[in-house]
């Protein structure tokens, strides 16, 4: 049922964005007296799911889930229809018009992806209002990775600023510090004393390559709230409200000294618990990835507040969250280009997987709101085949004067397509590997 909710979530997100994104295309075309022969959500490859033709358009869904299009007369796309291109052009044609209206129409899918997302964000933030974790509203504190030991930081911290700014959620210490150069942070150690902590300026680079992805946790109790159907905890008898006394005989605090051992150590693992008041010892035998499927309780340890904003000021906090999105994406799409990077790209799998095992609107938009900002991203990189490719030749020749010829953008838009095909391959490749190295 999870995996259900999952794919329905994924392919309602997908496909709204999908239709909006052509729209992007297709209404400035109409604008500009362009012929649109087809409109389609997903691909047609040999036959449709369903079409209808209306005009001169004919509007349909394809049976292959990887995107959509729609076909413009006298244009090299998807569709590859050299014949038309053969002919001479006719008015209604894309080669027939302005260059500065092929590139609105080439630009409008992209721009209502920014747009939406925008939109979406602006919603978000006027229906929801924005959650918000101040330092103290963490019981306590942080759990702290060990290699951040170094600079200073202690288990307890509570983190006060960033770049001497206080934020509004302390939780995003850790994507601060991958994506927005934090250089110090402000702490208060459990002690009481205050300090102000440098970090070096390329910390992000540091977690990267470290795989020290989140060196900030919220410290918890070891007491469980989640135990993951067919995992190893479930299998050993582990119940939800159990407290995680001591594993391996050594004694647990909190959660993070639990996962610690669990990770670290090898082999089965004895956990002695209290349930109900009652001692209890279990054998676990963790998984490949030393996991055994469970989660802690953070009730009473972290006091989320909900910052409420008026229309007219959730449009400028939207803004702010999009334009931000858009920096974050951006900073981190350097990594991909490393050969960890290349290993960690994820395909439908991993997207889907983004979405909650239970079904949420405000996650449903959250996470809307960010696909669409990150395929706008996407679909502007100056590759043949995608919209930024079609932009590039088209600000070429509006710059120089001269046009690309028809031969020259077959060949490019070939090129562009089998590399779309690559990446593609390779990022549902990963999916499937990880997927089978779960298996066995």
């Amino acid at each position: 049922m999870e995996i259900l909710i999952k794919a329905a979530q994924f392919i309602l997100s997908l496909s709204f964005l999908i239709v909006l994104h052509e729209l992007g295309h297709f209404i400035p075309a109409k604008l500009f007296k362009t012929r649109v022969e087809k409109f389609y959500l997903f691909f047609d490859y040999k036959f449709s799911l369903v079409k209808k033709k209306v005009g001169e358009t004919v509007y349909g869904i394809g049976w292959i889930p990887l995107g959509g299009y729609v076909k413009i007369s006298g244009m090299i796309d998807e569709s590859m229809d050299t014949e038309q291109m053969k002919q001479p052009a006719q008015p209604w044609e894309f080669r027939s018009k302005p260059a500065w209206q092929r590139l609105i129409i080439m630009l409008g899918g992209v721009i209502v992806n920014f747009i939406l997302g925008i939109v979406i964000y602006i919603m978000i933030t006027f229906v929801w209002g924005v959650e918000t974790i101040k330092p103290n509203d963490l019981k306590y504190g942080f759990a702290v990775e060990d290699s951040f030991k170094e600079y200073g930081f202690k288990d307890g911290d509570k983190i006060l600023k960033f770049n001497n700014e206080e934020p509004l959620d302390v939780t995003d210490v850790n994507k601060h510090l991958f994506l927005r150069g934090i250089t110090s942070l402000e702490v208060q150690h459990e002690n009481g004393i205050t300090e102000t902590i440098a970090i070096p300026e390329d910390i992000g680079d540091i977690m990267w390559k470290n795989g020290v992805m989140k060196p900030f946790g919220i410290r918890a109790l070891p007491i469980i709230d989640t135990v993951v159907v067919d995992k190893p905890a479930l299998k050993a008898g582990l119940l939800k409200g159990d407290k995680i006394i001591s594993v391996n005989n050594k004694a647990v605090a909190y959660w993070h000294d639990f996962t610690k051992e669990v990770v670290t150590s090898e082999g089965d693992l004895t956990v002695e618990i209290d349930r109900n008041g009652e001692t209890k010892s279990l054998t676990i035998t963790p998984d490949k990835e030393r996991k055994i499927g469970v989660a802690p309780s953070l009730k009473d340890v972290v006091d989320v507040q909900t910052k409420k904003y008026s229309f007219v000021e959730s449009i400028s906090k939207g803004n702010s969250l999009a334009i931000w999105t858009l920096k974050d994406y951006i900073t981190q799409f350097k990594y991909v280009f490393t050969k960890k990077g290349a290993t960690s790209i994820g395909g439908f799998i991993a997207i889907g997987n983004i979405f909650p095992a239970k079904w949420s609107w405000k996650s449903f938009w959250s996470i809307t709101a960010f696909l669409s900002i990150m395929l706008g991203f996407m679909n502007l990189l100056p590759i043949p085949a995608l919209d930024g490719g079609h932009a590039l030749f088209t600000l070429f020749e509006m710059i120089t004067g001269r046009k690309p010829n028809d031969k020259f953008l077959e060949y490019a838009q070939i090129t562009g397509f089998v590399l779309l095909i690559a990446l593609l391959l390779l990022a549902n490749g990963n999916d499937v590997v990880k997927l089978i190295s779960k298996w066995f």
